[in-house]
C-alpha cells in the first residue's frame, strides 16, 4: 500500500531523495525572502460606511438600527432635512466595514485596494456603490478615503423552497478604491543604522545573515538576538541603496526539526532535520463491517397476507496481520519515509505512529498538530 500522505512532502522536499543520513545542504535564499527591514511595513486602515444601489438585498432596518441611523445622518448632511421621526423602509442600503492596507512609503494621491464587508443582515452586496468612507489608522488619523462601485466574487439566488449561495456575496473589493490623503512620516534616509528582522527567529540563521552582510559591505553588521540583525550605516552611504544590496544577498536559512500534522485532512509534513532513534514499529488494524440488505416478502397470489420488509444484517470482522518493522536510528528524511512506507499504513495510522514514537522519546523533533 503506498504512503499517500507523504506524496506532497516528497514533491516539496525532492532534493532530500537519495542523500546520506547526514541530511541535505539547505538551499540558499535571498535575505528579502526570509526577513523584513524595520520601518518598511504596511499599516492597517479601517472605516465604516454605506453601500447603496442594492437590488433589495440590503439591510432590513428593523434588524439593523445602526444602518437607519447612518442613512438619516448622511441625508441630513446632504441637506435633505431631519428624518429622525420618519419611518424609512429602504432595502437597497447596507452598512459595511471597509478595510485596507496602506503600503510603506505611500504618497499623497496614490490609490490602494479596499475590502468591503457587510455589517448587518444584507444578503448580497452585488451591484452596490460605496459612499465616501474615511479610513483611519490605529492613531485615529484619516489616511485615505474610499468610494466607488464594488465587485463581488460570489453570488446568491433563492426561490420559495430552495436557495443556492456560491462564495461570499457579502464581501467585496474595490480595486484602487481608496485615495491616500495623508502620508506616514518616516525619514528612511536619515537613519544611522538599519535593522533586519527575520520572519522565523533562529540564532543560526541570524548569524549567517550577519556573516553575509559583513562579507558584502566590509563589516558593520551584528546580530542582536535570534530575530534582529543591526547594520550600521557605512559612512554616508545611501540607505535605500544599502537595503537593496542587503536584500539581494543569499544565505542558507536553518530551522528546528519539526513534524506538522493536519489531522483533519490527513496531511503530514516532515522537516529534513527530523531524526529518530532506532525503534521497532508494529501497526495492526481491526475492521468491523456491518451490512444491511433490505428484502421484500410478498404473499402468494390469491392468498390472505400482506407484503412485509425483512432486513438482512451481515456482520464481518477483518483483522490485518501486524508485523514489526525496524526503523534505523539517526535516519534521514528519505530513510524515515521508506521505513513508514514499509509498514503500509494510511494517514490516520501514520499520525498515531508518529505520536507513539514521540511519546517513546525516540522522535527528536517538535510534533505540531494543527
Amino acid at each position: 500500500m503506498p504512503f499517500r500522505p507523504l506524496h506532497l512532502l516528497l514533491a516539496l522536499a525532492a532534493l532530500t531523495v537519495g542523500l546520506a543520513a547526514g541530511g541535505p545542504a539547505p538551499a540558499d535564499v535571498r535575505i528579502k525572502d526570509i526577513a523584513t527591514f524595520e520601518g518598511v511595513r504596511e499599516n492597517q486602515l479601517v472605516g465604516y460606511g454605506l453601500v447603496v444601489g442594492l437590488n433589495g438585498t440590503g439591510d432590513r432596518l428593523r434588524n439593523s438600527p445602526f444602518t437607519q441611523a447612518s442613512i438619516e445622518g448622511m441625508l441630513e448632511r446632504l441637506g435633505v432635512g431631519n428624518l429622525a421621526n420618519e419611518e424609512i423602509r429602504t432595502e437597497n442600503t447596507a452598512a459595511v466595514m471597509v478595510t485596507a492596507m496602506l503600503p510603506p512609503f505611500s504618497r499623497l494621491g496614490g490609490t490602494i485596494d479596499v475590502v468591503v464587508s457587510s455589517l448587518g443582515d444584507a444578503t448580497s452586496l452585488r451591484g452596490g456603490t460605496l459612499i465616501v468612507t474615511p479610513l483611519s489608522g490605529a492613531d485615529g488619523e484619516i489616511y485615505a478615503v474610499a468610494q466607488g462601485p464594488i465587485a463581488v466574487a460570489g453570488y446568491a439566488a433563492q426561490g420559495v423552497n430552495a436557495s443556492i449561495v456560491e462564495g461570499v456575496p457579502t464581501v467585496a473589493r474595490i480595486e484602487n478604491g481608496a485615495t491616500v490623503e495623508r502620508e506616514v512620516d518616516f525619514a528612511l534616509s536619515s537613519l544611522d543604522s538599519i535593522r533586519v528582522a527575520l520572519r522565523t527567529p533562529d540564532f543560526t540563521t541570524a548569524h549567517r545573515v550577519e556573516q553575509a552582510i559583513n562579507a558584502a559591505i566590509g563589516g558593520g553588521a551584528a546580530a542582536l538576538d535570534s530575530t534582529t540583525i543591526e547594520v550600521q550605516r557605512p559612512g554616508k552611504a545611501d540607505i535605500p541603496e544599502l537595503i537593496a544590496e542587503i536584500e539581494g544577498l543569499r544565505v542558507a536559512p536553518d530551522s528546528v526539526a519539526k513534524v506538522v500534522i493536519d489531522a483533519r485532512s490527513g496531511t503530514i509534513v516532515i522537516g529534513s532535520n527530523v531524526r529518530i532513534d532506532q525503534v521497532a514499529v508494529s501497526q495492526g488494524g481491526l475492521t468491523v463491517i456491518v451490512r444491511e440488505d433490505i428484502e421484500v416478502s410478498q404473499p402468494e397470489p390469491i392468498s390472505i397476507g400482506e407484503t412485509v420488509v425483512v432486513p438482512q444484517t451481515e456482520v464481518r470482522v477483518e483483522e490485518r496481520e501486524a508485523k514489526f518493522t525496524v526503523i534505523e536510528g539517526d535516519v534521514s528524511l528519505q530513510r524515515l519515509v521508506d521505513g513508514l512506507n514499509a509498514i503500509g499504513v494510511g494517514a490516520t495510522e501514520t499520525i498515531s505512529i508518529l505520536q507513539a514514537i514521540k511519546a517513546a522519546g525516540a522522535l527528536h523533533a517538535d510534533l505540531e498538530i494543527i
